[in-house]
């Protein structure tokens, strides 16, 4: 294949999305409705779950349903201390993230489903503006905008900002505009109600060449409201704050994880035709993630083993072209964080990294079953506990937390 007209399509499906992006503008009017939150919790951190259910009551949910593992005493007994007529606490043996989602869910009475992780926290108005999209009745879900918490805390949470702000100011805004957002992230999602029961039991139970599927609940879920005939739009005004690894292998595991469950979530779309019925702009989107190894692949041995001269000097140049893509790639991270551009050569090699060797592995593996990064002997998730932030709350945050003490 012509690498230079393999290099002008994928720069050119760049190009037309980030233009896209630019044009997207939040939903804003005076929409409310009833809301149920649900948090599905396994093995968290205490001290994290109580800063995020402070962020939750905080802004006024109809009710917050908390879905702990029996085994999670600590949490259950942190949770049952909370005096709030809006909490409710459903003790259930968890077995895997949708169990606990379909029984928090079957139990919710709000209009619209706010599907919360227990380690993200939200910012100020994220519930009143993850209602307004519902307006139009056409809208299944909405998609909220994801921050790393505490990013400066870890040189990986770092690049895991750094990434995640590419997908939400130059992808997620294009597909949000045109209604067809490809995985609305399950760290805060809300649903309509409606849309969701009807498929509930093919979340709960989805099985992907013979084997049950433990994680990508929330690529699935998405496709699943896809397929029904709604509308996955963006909502850039509700904003979320997760807790990413601190560690290196933890940031590893996460990506296998989230590379599997996108391979079989749109190798499942296309089987099952739902891709034709997604806007343009949703379609390329998915080609470009499951052919992303091909064409890095093939720049990358291009630029190192052809014409070039042999030796450092060819690598050297290969390495200043891969880092020159990434520097215009990455103009919506570097306008809020200039000084990152000195991580430059490493979210490059990171990129290169996830790109190729991880989506591969996560290729041939699609099918193994597994979260990797929450364990039952293990408080929190891998590099992702209170004591990965590496110093204590602020003084605002302090107070927050105390307030559901």
């Amino acid at each position: 294949m012509p690498l230079g007209v393999a290099g002008v399509i994928v720069w050119s499906l760049w190009i037309y999305r980030w233009v896209l992006s630019r044009a997207y503008r939040p939903v804003s009017n005076q929409y409310v409705t009833t809301t149920s939150v649900v948090v599905p919790s396994f093995r968290e951190d205490v001290e994290i779950l109580r800063r995020c259910l402070a962020t939750w009551l905080a802004q006024g949910p109809s009710e917050l349903i908390v879905v702990p593992d029996v085994a999670d005493i600590e949490c259950i007994e942190l949770l049952n201390r909370v005096n709030d007529p809006r909490l409710r606490v459903l003790p259930f043996e968890h077995r895997g993230k949708r169990s606990a989602l379909g029984v928090g869910i079957r139990a919710a009475r709000g209009e619209v489903l706010v599907l919360t992780d227990s380690d993200t926290a939200w910012e100020p108005g994220l519930l009143a503006a993850v209602q307004m999209p519902f307006q139009d009745p056409t809208v299944g879900a909405v998609a909220t905008q994801q921050k790393v918490f505490r990013r400066w805390s870890s040189l990986w949470r770092v690049i895991a900002d750094w990434i995640i702000d590419l997908r939400y100011y130059d992808y997620v805004p294009a597909m949000g505009r045109a209604g067809g957002v490809i995985c609305v992230s399950g760290r805060t999602a809300a649903y309509r109600r409606s849309a969701v029961l009807p498929v509930l039991e093919n979340l709960e139970h989805e099985f992907f060449l013979g084997r049950r599927c433990v994680a990508g609940d929330d690529g699935r879920l998405t496709w699943l409201v896809l397929a029904s005939g709604y509308k996955t739009v963006f909502q850039s005004s509700a904003q979320a704050l997760s807790m990413f690894p601190a560690t290196f292998s933890a940031f590893v595991k996460q990506r296998v994880r989230w590379s599997r469950n996108s391979y079989r979530c749109y190798l499942t779309a296309l089987w099952k035709g739902w891709l034709r019925d997604v806007p343009f702009v949703s379609k390329i989107t998915v080609l470009q993630i499951l052919l992303t190894p091909v064409t890095m692949g093939m720049a990358l041995t291009y630029l190192v083993l052809s014409r070039m001269a042999p030796g450092w000097n060819g690598v050297l140049l290969a390495l200043c072209w891969l880092m020159a893509g990434r520097l215009v790639r990455s103009v919506s991270h570097l306008r809020r964080h200039p000084a990152d551009i000195v991580l430059l050569p490493v979210v490059t090699l990171v990129v290169i990294m996830i790109s190729l060797p991880i989506k591969l592995y996560a290729f041939v593996t699609m099918n193994k079953q597994g979260w990797l990064t929450r364990h039952a002997d293990q408080v929190g998730g891998d590099g992702q506990d209170n004591a990965s932030l590496g110093e204590r709350l602020d003084r605002d945050e302090r107070e927050v937390v105390l307030d559901v003490r």
